[in-house]
C-alpha cells in the first residue's frame, strides 16, 4: 500500500506541478515540411537543386540526425521573377512548411522576407548575396552564404594592392547589384580609391543595351572595371567587351564570382567563352578541402547524370553552401524538439481582419508558425562543420572567417594567383593556415602571384588613359602685383610666365605622355590676391591645382597636398659689395673715426681715473708731470700697480660688505 501511495503521488505532483526539476518531453512528428525557392534553369539554382535533393536523402537516411523525423521537401521554382517569387512562397507556407531554403535571387528575398517576418517562417538562402539583406528589418532572413559585403571588400583590397585609384562599374540596376557596389564604393573609400563612375544595366539586358553602355564608358579615362551582374548575363557583356576591343592591353576588368561559379559548372568551358574572358580577375568562396568535400565531389557526377534531365554540370561553391544549409537546418530542427519546441500554427488575426479568403490562393490558409522564434534562435546556434568548413554564425549574422580566392583565366582555364580572407586580406597561403596565427594586415604582408592581364602581359597597367570627351586640367595661378619674378601674367590670352612657371612646364616635360591643361589667372591684377583662398578652392575642387610661389603652413597642408620645396627658405644677410684696394691703413677699416674717437677717450679715461686712484699712495705715479703721463697711459704695466684699488672703490660703491685683499 506505502508503495502504491507513493507512486500516485509521484504521478499527481509531475502532472499537476511542473516545476523544479521536472523535464519537458516533447514528442517529435514524423515529418516536418520545408520548402525551397530557386530558378531550376539557372546556373546557381540547377546546381543547387541537385545538392538540396542530396543533401535530404544523406539526413534522412541517418536517423540518428532527428531521432526519426523525416524531412519533406517541397521545392519551387520563381524562374528570375520576383512577382513568382512571392506566390511560390505562399504557396509552400500554406502547407505548414516550418522553414523556406532560399530565394536565390536577392530581389526575392527583399520581397519574400516580408513575408517571413509576418508568418515567423525562418528563410535559409545559400545564394541571396546582397549586403542589405543583413539588416536587422529582416528577422527571419538568414544567409547560409557569404555576404558580398566581404567580396567587396575583397575587391577594394586588390585594387588598392595595385594602387589604383579610380575604378568604373558595371552592375545590374536591381538590389544585388545597386547595394554590392555600394558597399564597393564605402570599401574604396577607406583606401582613398573611388568609384568615378556607375554604369547601370537593367536586368535582361539586350546586346544592343549593353554596347551602348559599354562605349559610353570607353571613352572616359579609367580602364578599371568591376562587373557585378549575374551568371547568365555576365558573359554576354564580356563578350560584347571583347568585340568593341575592351579586353586589350591596358585593361583591368575584375569580375565578382559568378565568373568562378560559371567556369566551376560549366567546365571544360567552350573555346569562344574561354577567348572572351582571358586575363580577368576573379573570385570565388573559398572552401577548405575535407573529406567531407572530396567525397560529394567525386560523387557528385552520378547525382547529375541521376537527378538532372540534361546533361551532367559541375559543382559551385553554391552548390556545397546548399548542400550544408540542408544539414545545418536539419540540425537546427533537432535543437529545436530538443528544447521543447512543438510544430503548431495560428491564425494571422490582421489576415482574418481583412477578410482576403476564397479564390485559388486563399489568404486565410496562410498561419502564423508558433515555434518560428525558438527554431530561428536554434539556427543562429548551430555549430557544424559541413563540406564548406567550420559552421558558425557571428552576433552579426555571418558565417564565421569569410575567405574567397582569387583567380586568374589564362588559356583554357584559370590559376590561382592567392587568398583573401577577413582576418588577414590578401596571401599566397590559405587563410587556414593563417588563422593559427595573430592578424597582421599591414601592406608588407600583402601578397598575391603574378597577373596576366588582358593582352597578354604581366606588366601592371596603368589603370588609366586620357578621355576622348574629358577636359582640361584647370589649374590657378595668382595674379600678382610683387614678386612678379616668380610669376606673372604676360601679354596673351591667360599666359603666364615666371620662375615658377617655368620648373611647372619643365616638370611636365618628364612625363611620358601628353597633359592637357589651362592655366587661369586668380586675382584682378590689381592687388595681391589671398593665397589660402586659392588653396581653399583647389580643396573645394574650382581648381584641379594650383601653381605659384605659395608658402607651405600647417593649415594649408590640411587641404591640399604640396610638392617639394623647390626653393629654399630661411634668414640670409644682404650686403653690398665693394671692392678697395689694400694699403697700410687697412686695420682701421673695422671701425669708423668716430669709433676710433670713442674709444681712444675711454682709454684717456680709464688712465685717468687709475691716476687718480693710485698717485697718493704709489710712488710710480708721483715725480715730473711727463713721468705721470707715461705713467698713466702705461700705468697697468707698472710693477707696482694695484688694479684691486680701482675694483675696491667699484664694490664700495654698490654698499656691499665684501672684503678684497690685493
Amino acid at each position: 500500500m506505502n508503495k502504491v501511495g507513493i507512486l500516485v503521488f509521484v504521478l499527481f505532483s509531475s502532472e499537476f506541478f511542473p516545476f523544479g526539476n521536472s523535464v519537458n518531453v516533447t514528442t517529435r512528428p514524423d515529418v516536418v515540411n520545408i520548402g525551397a525557392l530557386f530558378s531550376f534553369n539557372s546556373t546557381v539554382g540547377k546546381v543547387a537543386r541537385v545538392a538540396i535533393e542530396a543533401a535530404l536523402e544523406d539526413v534522412n537516411s541517418e536517423p540518428g540526425v532527428l531521432n526519426g523525423t523525416k524531412l519533406k521537401l517541397t521545392m519551387q521554382d520563381t524562374n528570375y521573377s520576383g512577382f513568382l517569387g512571392i506566390v511560390e512562397a505562399l504557396k509552400l507556407m500554406q502547407n505548414e512548411t516550418v522553414a523556406i531554403i532560399g530565394p536565390q535571387l536577392s530581389v526575392t528575398a527583399h520581397l519574400v522576407s516580408h513575408i517571413a517576418n509576418e508568418l515567423h517562417v525562418p528563410l535559409l538562402s545559400c545564394a541571396a548575396t546582397d549586403p542589405a539583406l543583413s539588416s536587422l528589418q529582416y528577422r527571419f532572413f538568414v544567409r547560409t552564404t557569404q555576404s558580398d559585403l566581404f567580396q567587396m571588400a575583397a575587391i577594394a583590397d586588390i585594387i588598392e594592392y595595385y594602387e589604383w585609384r579610380n575604378v568604373i562599374a558595371v552592375f545590374v540596376d536591381d538590389d544585388h547589384g545597386r547595394n554590392g557596389i555600394s558597399v564597393l564604393g564605402d570599401k574604396l573609400e577607406e583606401s582613398r580609391a573611388k568609384i568615378s563612375y556607375k554604369a547601370p544595366m537593367r536586368p535582361g539586358a539586350t546586346r544592343n543595351e549593353i554596347t551602348n553602355l559599354l562605349v559610353k564608358v570607353d571613352l572616359m579615362d579609367s580602364r578599371i572595371f568591376v562587373l557585378h551582374t549575374y551568371p547568365d548575363w555576365g558573359l554576354e557583356v564580356l563578350d560584347v567587351a571583347e568585340n568593341l576591343g575592351m579586353l586589350g592591353s591596358g585593361y583591368v576588368w575584375i569580375v565578382t564570382d559568378w565568373l568562378s561559379t560559371v567556369l566551376d559548372t560549366y567546365s571544360p568551358v567552350s573555346s569562344n567563352v574561354i577567348a572572351n574572358v582571358q586575363g580577368v580577375v576573379t573570385l570565388r568562396m573559398h572552401t577548405p578541402d575535407s573529406k567531407q568535400k572530396t567525397n560529394l565531389v567525386t560523387g557528385w557526377s552520378n547525382l547529375t547524370s541521376r537527378k538532372a534531365s540534361n546533361s551532367p554540370f559541375g559543382l559551385s561553391t553554391y552548390g556545397l553552401y546548399a548542400y550544408d544549409t540542408v544539414w545545418l537546418l536539419a540540425h537546427a530542427i533537432d535543437k529545436f524538439f530538443s528544447q521543447g519546441g512543438n510544430i503548431s500554427f495560428s491564425k494571422d488575426s490582421r489576415l482574418a481582419q481583412l477578410g482576403l479568403g476564397g479564390g485559388k490562393l486563399p489568404f486565410d490558409a496562410l498561419s502564423i508558425f508558433n515555434g518560428g522564434e525558438l527554431l530561428l534562435k536554434s539556427i543562429s546556434e548551430v555549430n557544424m562543420t559541413g563540406v564548406t568548413g567550420p559552421i558558425k554564425f557571428t552576433s552579426d549574422g555571418y558565417l564565421n572567417h569569410p575567405a574567397y580566392q582569387v583567380i586568374n583565366v589564362v588559356g583554357n582555364g584559370y590559376r590561382r594567383i592567392g587568398y583573401w580572407s577577413n582576418y588577414s586580406g590578401l596571401s599566397i597561403v590559405p587563410p587556414e593556415i593563417l588563422y593559427r596565427k595573430p592578424p597582421n594586415r599591414s601592406s608588407s604582408t600583402q601578397q598575391l602571384h603574378d597577373v596576366i592581364w588582358p593582352g597578354q602581359t604581366t606588366q601592371k597597367p596603368r589603370g588609366w588613359v586620357f578621355p576622348n570627351n574629358g577636359r582640361e586640367l584647370r589649374i590657378g595661378v595668382p595674379n600678382r602685383v610683387v614678386y612678379r619674378e616668380f610669376v606673372s601674367l604676360v601679354q596673351g590670352p591667360d599666359t603666364f610666365g615666371g620662375y615658377c612657371i617655368d620648373v611647372f612646364t619643365a616638370a611636365l616635360n618628364f612625363l611620358p605622355y601628353a597633359l592637357p591643361y589651362k592655366l587661369i589667372p586668380f586675382g584682378d591684377g590689381h592687388n595681391n590676391p589671398k593665397v589660402s583662398d586659392l588653396i581653399s578652392q583647389v580643396s573645394a575642387g574650382v581648381y584641379d591645382a594650383a601653381v605659384g610661389d605659395f608658402a607651405i603652413t600647417t593649415n594649408r597642408t590640411r587641404m591640399v597636398d604640396f610638392t617639394q620645396p623647390y626653393i629654399e627658405s630661411g634668414l640670409v644677410v644682404v650686403a653690398p659689395v665693394r671692392k678697395r684696394n689694400p694699403n697700410e691703413w687697412a686695420f682701421l677699416r673695422p671701425f669708423t673715426p668716430m669709433m676710433w674717437c670713442v674709444t681712444g677717450i675711454f682709454f684717456l679715461v680709464v688712465g685717468v681715473v687709475v691716476w687718480i686712484l693710485e698717485h697718493r699712495i704709489n710712488d710710480d705715479f708721483r715725480g715730473p708731470p711727463k713721468r705721470q703721463i707715461v705713467t698713466v697711459l702705461w700705468g697697468k704695466n707698472s710693477q707696482h700697480f694695484r688694479p684691486c684699488s680701482a675694483i675696491h672703490l667699484a664694490v664700495h660703491s654698490f654698499n656691499t660688505d665684501l672684503e678684497l685683499h690685493c
